[in-house]
């Protein structure tokens, strides 16, 4: 089969990176929406509301890994766009002990902060048991929370797709069986759903180790393991780090937005949490499979990037595009009709399922939107503009996000706090697009005069 990365059909190649990520991202989803519930099976709101607060605290970690993983990820692919196999390879080992390393500080540090850690993600006293015995035992999980999200971009860098994906499938499959057993068999509630959330991240990271070892034992020189191989130098760590962070940032400012978000929910009691928390998370279905199509095209961008391939970088970025706005389009008609359907899932009380219900119709309106924001986030990091694809996370969950949500609080109360995120996405779809036109060079001529094109670009 011809190598993905010289794939000469733009939709075949979307095809080939896209629908795997998109499945991994889907497995993800599907075990999120598994935790919450085995957790609703308890019939206590608090409960629910402490998986929900948690879900910050997790991105944080996982965002960890993104500072080596997406960080890697483009640095990888752009060094093959350049033929440069030996230097990929060594980036990748660096990679992989950095992560296991910040996974081990991540430990110590969330075990010696716990208790602040759960205030500050929103915990009060109805919820405080149940937040803490969620973190703790996520903590424990953190050094392989970490190598698995950041071995899913590694491993897509240099072409390992679909073992990529395997990796993140199996972790959540294991996850959801313990979920099941955990919380519905011994009926440990969140600390149950929160070990096996780092039980199946054990198992994915243990699948990815044998991955690489049975690639370098084939003579794969892109993926060394052994520790003989870690010799990191100033330029390779500041190349990584320069992209890693962020992309690290994306997770962390949208941890903290979540944070903000929560905290304003809770002024309305844990019901109000609860009922976001179910619409959240199924309103992750389009978020996170359009994350999934654009991050798995983002190596083949940097690829044809770094081999000076405008045309079929364009075309990856156009198509990735169309797809993703076709995709939020479905769920969001989808979401309209059978909002209060879905709700009934998770709940038992009608006045909740009709609040996350009416949360959920709210929340979907801005899933067409996604296929642009989170293209245009995976072009500028695949590239190496850090600065641009900071800038899209910095517009999306701090400078316009918190104070909208202050706004629309202050305005409509509750209703308004869930609007903030179509709210603001509409008008950052208008900044991605205007940015990209920039950098493309075709801004439109009306623009012109607000934003003259950057001649170093």
């Amino acid at each position: 089969m011809t190598s993905v990365f010289e794939e000469k059909n733009c939709t075949k190649a979307i095809m080939r990176v896209g629908l795997p990520a998109m499945l991994g991202q889907l497995a993800t989803l599907i075990y999120n929406i598994a935790d919450t519930f085995f957790v609703s099976l308890t019939k206590e709101p608090a409960a629910i509301a402490a998986v929900t607060l948690c879900a910050p605290i997790l991105l944080i970690i996982m965002s960890i890994a993104c500072i080596f993983g997406m960080g890697g990820s483009s640095v990888i692919a752009r060094l093959l766009g350049e033929e440069e196999k030996e230097k990929s390879g060594t980036t990748m080992n660096f990679c992989v002990y950095a992560m296991a390393m910040a996974g081990v500080i991540t430990l110590i540090l969330g075990l010696v902060f716990l208790q602040p850690l759960a205030k500050v993600s929103g915990a009060d006293t109805e919820n405080m048991a149940y937040t803490c015995d969620y973190l703790k035992w996520i903590f424990l999980g953190a050094p392989f929370i970490m190598l698995a999200n950041g071995f899913v971009h590694l491993f897509r860098s240099v072409g390992l797709i679909k073992e990529g994906t395997i990796g993140l499938i199996l972790g959540n499959g294991i996850n959801m069986v313990l979920d099941y057993v955990f919380i519905a068999i011994l009926g440990w509630g969140t600390a149950g759903a929160a070990l096996a959330t780092s039980l199946g991240f054990v198992c994915a990271t243990v699948y990815y180790i044998a991955c690489m070892v049975g690639e370098a034992c084939k003579g794969n020189l892109l993926v060394p393991w052994r520790l003989s191989c870690f010799s990191p130098n100033r330029t390779m760590v500041k190349n990584v780090v320069s992209i890693g962070i962020p992309g690290a940032l994306i997770t962390v400012l949208m941890s903290v937005s979540n944070i903000v978000l929560n905290n304003y929910i809770s002024i309305y009691g844990s019901d109000a949490v609860a009922s976001y928390g179910i619409a959240y998370k199924l309103d992750l279905i389009p978020i996170l499979l359009s994350v999934g199509l654009s991050q798995g095209v983002a190596p083949l961008v940097g690829y044809y990037y770094g081999g000076n391939r405008k045309k079929q970088m364009s075309d990856m970025v156009k198509y990735t595009v169309l797809y993703g706005i076709l995709l939020g389009a479905v769920f969001t008609a989808v979401f309209m009709l059978l909002g209060n359907a879905l709700a009934g899932f998770f709940l038992q009380d009608d006045a909740l399922i009709e609040q996350t219900g009416y949360f959920l119709r709210i929340l979907c309106l801005s899933a067409p939107l996604l296929g642009v924001i989170n293209m245009m986030t995976s072009y500028f990091q695949a590239l190496g503009k850090a600065v641009k694809s900071l800038t899209i996370t910095l517009l999306r969950n701090a400078v316009l996000f918190i104070p909208g949500v202050m706004v629309l609080n202050h305005v409509w109360k509750l209703q308004g706090v869930i609007a903030a995120q179509p709210v603001v996405e509409a008008v950052l779809t208008v900044i991605c697009m205007v940015m990209y036109g920039k950098d493309k060079k075709c801004l439109p001529v009306c623009c012109r005069a607000l934003f003259p094109l950057d001649k170093t670009v």
